[in-house]
């Protein structure tokens, strides 16, 4: 098989291949969603991989592992692996998303309801 005519683009599988290296799942035990926020604990080395070095640079304020991966136009598969990567080198923290809130009782909500419509 030859590979001289062919595309060797930013979306072939080959790229997603070598940024993970070789990694199809998240080491160790960092559970990452797609809304879970990540946060720098440290500054990017320059032996670090590029994509390392970008999610470090961007996550200096906390952002979901969707965002990071729309920034960095990776699939999240990809990312997650290499965030599991960075999580296990203590280079960046993982946020819980923030819980959604309880609903008030019914009670309350139609107590607030016939308030405002006495205004």
């Amino acid at each position: 098989m030859s590979t001289a005519g062919r595309d060797w683009g930013e979306d072939a599988p080959e790229r997603f291949y070598v940024i993970t290296r070789g990694h199809t799942q998240p080491a160790g035990r960092a559970a990452l969603d797609l809304v879970t926020l990540i946060v720098s604990r440290a500054e990017p080395t320059p032996s670090m991989p590029p994509e390392h070095a970008a999610i470090l640079h961007l996550c200096g304020s906390p952002l979901s592992v969707a965002e990071i991966s729309a920034y960095l136009r990776l699939p999240v598969s990809a990312v997650t692996v290499l965030l599991a990567d960075l999580v296990a080198e203590e280079r960046v923290e993982a946020r819980a998303s923030v819980p959604a809130a309880l609903l008030p009782e019914r009670a309350l909500l139609e107590a607030v309801m016939h308030g405002l419509q006495r205004l």
